[in-house]
Parts: C-alpha cells; structure tokens; sequence
C-alpha cells in the first residue's frame, strides 16, 4: 500500500468518524443522517460532466450497492438510537475487516503477505477490543449491539461490492458518480476509499478505514463528554500499532 493510499485511507477514515458524531450527536438521528446524505448532492450533480458511464461489467455491483448503502444507514440510525458513539461505532466497524479478509481470500482469491495478516488481525482486535467496555445503554444494550452487529454485516458486504465494483467500472469516480444517483452518499470518505480499493488490496483498505474508531473514541470522550478508561486506551493504542504494521509491511 502507497504513502498515498495510506494517508488517503486515513482521511476518509477520520471523516466517517466525525460525520458518525454528527449523525449520534443530534436528537433526530434520521434527520442528522438525511442532511449529510442530501448535503451531497450538489457535489454529484456537479460531477456528471467529467464522468463516463462505467463498465457494464460493473452495473450489478452498482445497483447492488445501493441497496446495501440504504440498510447500512437505517440500521447505523437505529444503533446510534439505542447506544452510545463509543460503543456502537466499534462493534459496527470492528467485525469489518475480518469479514472482508475472509471473504476476499477465500472467494476472491486475495492473497495476502504475514505482515499484511498480522496487521489486519492486530486492527481487528484493537478494534473488537473496545466492545468489552461497559457503559450506559451501550453493550448492556442488547438491542444496540443487535443493531451494531447488523451495521458491521452491512458494511462488509457493501465494502466487497464496491471494491469489485469499482474495479470492473475502469474508473471509481464513474463508479461513485452513478452509485450515487440511488443514494448520495459523504464524497470525502466514499469517493475516496472507492479509488483506494482500486490502487490497493480491498482487505487491506477495509482494515485501515476502520481505524476511524480511534478518532471516533476522541471525539466522544472530548466533545461528546464520554468517559476514557484503561480498556479504551489499550484498545486505542493496538489499533494504531496494526495500521503501523501495514503502513510498514512488505507490499508498501
């Protein structure tokens, strides 16, 4: 993975972070989540000049996306409903990255080096980690972490099929342009994650943009008035030892 990619990957990583504070922090979630979508908008229109349409190869992936994006954001308003931004955000975003491992060496045929593994693995815990934390209508929360549990499927599947996607489009921004249409979603962090999964290994991607966590965890603790502890700290640190570890491995 490209400095580039890396440092592109993290960006997009802290603009999820901050937009899922937005989306916890008012008290209409839908209305929080409606806003940033439909804010968008303009964006996109101003980009259909520049773009081709993509691939047809890359149309069901297209479509299919859509949809996961649609039940991604519904079930991401219901978690943050029911449980708080330090909690929620980890079960939601930590399961990712393995799934997407998984699926991707194992159907996708993805193969991967040890110092790749160890840091997807090392994200992953880092991030599964902080779950264990209990606070107020967090994991005590059943319904909330049924919800986050459901979120985490979510973006595994539509990471796999934007990655796919993307690549069989011929470009990501025509793929992002006309994905859009259906459900205009935050440029900054889509647009960019769809380019970097056609310039790097979509596991390892998935793994870094997951580290948002880590900014999500200082945003609720100094913004949102969430309590830090031992357990997030540790947590916190693991995560960003793994995206070291990638930023690092073999295949930079």
């Amino acid at each position: 993975m490209s400095l580039t990619v890396f440092l592109a990957v993290m960006g997009a990583a802290l603009m999820h972070a901050v937009w899922s504070a937005l989306v916890k922090g008012g008290p209409d979630k839908l209305m929080n989540m409606t806003a940033i979508v439909v804010g968008h908008i303009p964006i996109v229109l101003i980009l259909f000049p520049f773009v081709d349409v993509p691939a047809r190869e890359s149309w069901p992936y297209l479509i299919g996306s859509i949809g996961l994006h649609i039940g991604y954001q519904l079930f991401l308003i219901l978690a943050y409903r029911l449980g708080d931004l330090s909690q929620v955000y980890p079960i939601a975003r930590g399961s990712s990255p393995l799934i997407v491992t998984a699926v991707s060496v194992l159907v996708l045929g993805v193969t991967l080096q040890v110092s790749e593994w160890l840091a997807i693995v090392v994200i992953g815990l880092g991030i599964l980690s902080m779950c264990i934390v209990r606070q107020a209508d967090g994991m005590r929360n059943r319904n909330a972490a049924l919800a986050a549990i459901v979120t985490g499927c979510f973006i595994s599947s539509y990471s796999l099929v934007d990655g796919t996607g993307a690549r069989l489009a011929g470009s990501a921004l025509d793929y992002y342009a006309y994905q859009t249409v259906g459900d205009v979603l935050i440029f900054g962090l889509i647009a960019t994650v769809m380019w970097a999964f056609t310039h790097a290994p979509i596991p390892l991607v998935v793994a870094l943009r997951e580290t948002g966590i880590v900014f999500a965890l200082f945003i609720g603790v100094f913004f949102m008035g969430e309590k830090l502890n031992l357990v997030k700290v540790s947590s916190t640190m693991m995560t960003l030892g793994g995206a070291i570890i990638l930023r690092l491995s073999k295949s930079l």
